[in-house]
């Protein structure tokens, strides 16, 4: 049986983090297991684990070796160990595919559809030229944008701040009309009381959904948000695992929810999520601002549910500066976007050939992202 002799980690700019690891019968397995910004952190969990759980053993019994990595280690989930464990789950998923012949979702099941609708985002972390990029984005044939709502704002701000964010969503949709969707981002810089004013205040411009409307920590909220909009209400990119996704489902106020692939537990775990959000009639959107092995990866399981229904991607995000997506790919077509979408690719595997040799050309620059810390006028740290 294929056994995992030996793995590499290749810290890249952007800001990625990618896992190459190699079996006895020379296949190759790729993971995106990274914390942006925490990639040091994350490389020393990666390390940990394969070192421990992983060199040695087969590819094949991937549930098992998620078990074990996750409940082996007595102390479990958050951000680190989740992604840690997420990228060596589509390692794993994508040396197993490669060795059957296979792609990813056809050991899942099976596809649910031909292709799957990408937004594109518009605006950077402080929005602003929306409009004019909003239509250069639908020139370019995209069907969904999203934006980030605000910029920091105060616990308690003023009527100008919600003004603000009301006439940039505004101007975008004057822009795009109405056969564009508009997905806006809260990014979890907003407080309760004006997540529940801007919620109420967007409306009439129909965003797509309203995605974090408040920090994770703060969901007991959402329902009492959700009473007082119709706007879908969009969650889940600092949720780690089902046990996370569980309030949440119960609660009734979601409905979208956006596991990150690179953070909640990889293709395993997120396919599982998927199936929970079915059965509570909610829809599956996965968080993707990151390199091309997370984004295949999200494109197996959205493939295979058939609750998906759009797949972000960050070709051109602001965080991209100096690498995108498409760079560390062998052939970059299988990313084309056409009319929106992108066909779910049928090559074994996660589906996409990884430019190993400009892989290890970039993992000699220097990488050194980390978030910015924003601050209010008095001096006291902002929610980024």
């Amino acid at each position: 049986m294929t056994q995992i002799v030996d793995y590499e980690l290749f810290e890249v700019p952007p800001r990625w983090l990618f896992l190459r690891i190699e079996t006895d019968d020379g296949l190759v397995g790729w993971g995106e297991p990274v914390v942006e910004g925490r990639a040091k952190t994350v490389r020393a969990a990666v390390e940990e684990l394969m070192d421990t759980y992983l060199l040695g053993e087969p590819v094949h019994p991937i549930e098992d070796h998620w078990q074990t990595m996750y409940r082996g280690g007595f102390y479990r989930g958050g951000p680190v160990l989740m992604s840690a464990i997420a990228g060596i789950d589509q390692a794993l998923w994508d040396a197993k595919g490669k060795a059957l012949g296979v792609p990813v979702y056809e050991l899942l099941g099976g596809a649910a559809r031909d292709r799957i609708e990408v937004y594109q985002w518009i605006g950077g972390d402080r929005p602003s030229d929306v409009a004019a990029e909003a239509e250069r984005k639908v020139e370019q044939g995209f069907s969904a944008l999203k934006m980030n709502a605000t910029e920091e704002l105060e616990r308690l701000d003023d009527p100008a701040a919600i003004e603000a964010a009301v006439n940039r969503l505004r101007e975008v949709r004057e822009a795009v009309g109405d056969e564009v969707d508009i997905g806006v981002d809260f990014h979890g810089r907003v407080t309760k009381p004006m997540a529940k004013r801007l919620a109420v205040a967007l409306e009439p411009h129909e965003p797509m959904f309203i995605e974090e409307p408040v920090l994770p920590e703060q969901n007991d909220a959402l329902p009492d948000i959700a009473a007082r909009t119709s706007v879908p209400i969009a969650t889940g990119e600092r949720m780690y695992s089902r046990w996370d996704f569980k309030e949440v489902f119960e609660s009734g106020a979601v409905d979208v929810i956006q596991p990150d692939l690179s953070h909640a537990g990889g293709i395993t775990e997120v396919k599982k999520i998927a199936a929970m959000a079915e059965a509570y009639d909610v829809a599956l959107a996965p968080h993707c601002p990151l390199g091309p092995i997370a984004l295949a990866s999200c494109i197996q399981v959205d493939a295979c549910s058939p609750n998906a229904t759009i797949q972000e991607q960050s070709l051109n995000i602001h965080y991209n500066e100096t690498s995108d997506v498409l760079d560390y790919l062998a052939d970059p077509s299988v990313f084309e976007y056409d009319e929106g979408y992108v066909s779910i690719p049928d090559a074994p595997g996660l589906g996409v050939e990884i430019n190993e040799e400009h892989v290890r050309e970039q993992a000699d620059e220097d990488v050194d992202w980390h978030n910015p810390v924003w601050r209010h006028d008095d001096g006291s740290v902002a929610e980024w």
